[in-house]
């Protein structure tokens, strides 16, 4: 992040993904906090741009600014009329409390704390040159085993919603 427009960038990003998440925990109407959450990912896909982690940002584009956008819609508008409005929640204030003193903890912690200042030639550019190839081969290479139960429990997660799903009559 050397120059001033990936420096601009990333403020500007930023503050679109904290204020997507944000509204999203203030917004009253369901929908409005969908929409807001597909901003909170499309900003935090901007954050991997900047990062020139390409991959990245289009896998969470495609993956939560598209379908796991589309799953929330369609969970809202399969819930009653009555059950869209967040409405007052009881936990709103202490919500709120909790929220802004893990931020002052955090940003005390990010400023007190000596972080050691890398050069240009702590970290070897070449090891971000193609981000697929690199996440590919750690998936199926060193990290096969949990790769492969991640899939088998998918499956069965799948396959028992299925079965929750299906009527209760055998075929």
């Amino acid at each position: 992040m050397s120059s001033i427009g990936v420096v601009v960038a990333f403020w500007l990003l930023a503050g679109v993904t904290m204020g997507g998440a944000l509204l999203v925990f203030l917004s009253r109407n369901l929908m409005h906090a969908v929409l807001f959450l597909v901003f909170a990912f499309i900003g935090m896909a901007g954050l991997f741009v900047t990062l020139s982690a390409d991959f990245i940002a289009v896998a969470q584009v495609l993956i939560y600014a598209g379908a796991v956008s589309v799953l929330l819609v369609f969970a809202v508008m399969l819930t009653p009329l009555a059950s869209r409005d967040n409405g007052n929640s009881l936990f709103m204030l202490p919500g709120v409390l909790l929220g802004l003193g893990f931020a002052a903890v955090s940003a005390f912690v990010a400023v007190r704390v000596g972080w050691p200042q890398l050069t240009g030639d702590a970290v070897d550019a070449q090891s971000f040159v193609g981000t697929v190839r690199t996440i590919g081969s750690a998936l199926l290479g060193t990290n096969l085993l949990p790769f492969e139960l991640a899939s088998v429990l998918l499956l069965v997660a799948l396959v028992g919603a299925i079965a929750l799903v299906n009527e209760d009559e055998p075929r």
